[in-house]
């Protein structure tokens, strides 16, 4: 009970070339530039473009709107730090990061699943689409996820902020995330390891199960089409999502489904960067390069642009 409080932490960074940290600073916030550029180009093409005011395009939006949100709850701390000295974060601003970006992860890993249902429902049931897929059901559906998520995080959250950290302060990763900020409390960890346990469980491979069996009937479904023609127009309807799930997933499960003390540290910076910026620049690009429906909204909101 007598342990000084850390105030704050210590990143250990994510390079350790002090000489080219202003070059890896510009190379990532061109690229987190491109994060809310692409992303946001995809809401505003979904908001204002009537064709696209359908389930798959609204949970579309959504998904833009978690990208934007976890690179932003990592990457603008991430390149601070890269022009400074002391590689610091305050232990309100740690417990803030773990937060935000505990939210957006769980949501999106239920966001993923209702969109694996959305093709399920369009490619399996297409005659019942319009009536199980109304737009009161995807905006309930949206709601559930987004609380759920938001639930997860104030629990992981407050399971944190009651733990004793009394030094080291040093956080071998270059954000807060929960594996190693537990790492270095003082205290018994034994309740947040079996939360996070519960929810590797319930949030990661329970999503998972859900999304494999969605898309083993798309698959079976598909393969019953009897023309090449509408075997590939069936896949790809599917095939874009299919891919971002497949990005999603590998690093997520990666990082989370293994015990706290098998972590690599090198190895899980290169997945997080993964998980936080490539696959939240891949999205849009995935949505709008093999998306037809995209395309035609670009062209017709943003004619100087699409010439």
């Amino acid at each position: 009970s007598n342990h000084t409080r850390v105030t704050k932490f210590i990143m250990q960074g994510l390079f350790d070339h002090p000489h080219h940290q202003g070059l890896f600073f510009g190379l990532f916030l061109c690229l987190y530039t491109a994060v809310v550029m692409g992303n946001s180009l995809i809401i505003v093409a979904i908001v204002l473009h009537p064709p696209l005011h359908t389930p798959m395009y609204f949970f579309i939006a959504n998904l833009a709107t978690l990208d934007i949100m976890c690179s932003s709850s990592v990457l603008p701390k991430m390149m601070i730090n890269l022009i400074q000295e002391k590689k610091t974060i305050s232990f309100d601003g740690c417990m803030a990061q773990v937060f935000a970006f505990t939210l957006s992860g769980g949501i999106e890993l239920m966001l993923l699943t209702v969109m694996s249902y959305d093709r399920y429902v369009a490619i399996c049931h297409p005659l019942r689409y319009v009536n199980l897929m109304t737009k009161r059901i995807c905006i309930s559906l949206a709601i559930g996820v987004w609380a759920i998520g938001f639930v997860n995080s104030v629990v992981n959250t407050l399971l944190l902020l009651r733990l004793d950290f009394c030094g080291p302060n040093l956080i071998q990763h270059f954000f807060c995330e929960i594996p190693p900020v537990l790492a270095l409390s003082c205290s018994s960890i034994y309740l947040n390891q079996v939360m996070m346990f519960l929810a590797d469980i319930f949030l990661a491979m329970g999503n998972f199960l859900l999304t494999t069996v969605s898309y083993s009937f798309i698959i079976i479904t598909i393969l019953k089409i009897r023309s090449s023609k509408g075997k590939r127009r069936a896949f790809s309807t599917c095939s874009s999502h299919l891919l971002v799930v497949t990005l999603f997933y590998s690093s997520i499960i990666y990082t989370y489904i293994r015990p706290t003390s098998s972590y690599s540290l090198d190895k899980d910076k290169l997945v997080a960067i993964m998980y936080t910026l490539v696959t939240p620049i891949l999205n849009p690009l995935i949505y709008s390069l093999r998306n037809r429906d995209i395309k035609m909204a670009f062209r017709k909101i943003f004619p100087f642009v699409m010439k």
